[in-house]
């Protein structure tokens, strides 16, 4: 079994897709210096509470802010912003800043402000 110091490097950048499982399993991630994409699942009060109630474990720097589409559409996005009316799509990453934003005690446009500089750093594009 290779140690972490042997293998990270080897990894490059890494961001966990849709990430909704457990406190433990962030902290594995993180501790892989791996970014920890969330998707609308955390609009959810019911089925996203554990998430939602993970987010403040969560550096902000390695945050990414996703969609999954076309599934989880964030519940605090109105069903007339996209054409099938649930169909999740890029329109509804601001819904998804909001939720997060609030979990953060912060200002959506801070929120997407960082969250912009991380996707461009973690992508090598201009900002």
């Amino acid at each position: 079994v290779l140690s972490r110091s042997e293998y990270r490097p080897k990894l490059g950048a890494v961001c966990v897709h849709c990430f909704t499982d457990t406190g433990a399993a962030l902290e594995d991630y993180l501790a892989l210096d791996c970014h920890i994409g969330i998707t609308g699942w955390v609009c959810d009060s019911r089925r996203g509470a554990a998430l939602r109630a993970l987010i403040p474990q969560l550096p902000i720097s390695a945050l990414m802010v996703e969609t999954d589409a076309p599934y989880l559409f964030p519940h605090n996005a109105p069903k007339a912003l996209t054409q099938g009316g649930r169909r999740n799509e890029p329109a509804t990453l601001p819904h998804v800043v909001e939720a997060l934003a609030a979990l953060y005690d912060c200002s959506a446009e801070q929120l997407a402000a960082v969250t912009t500089a991380t996707a461009c750093r973690f992508f090598n594009l201009a900002p």
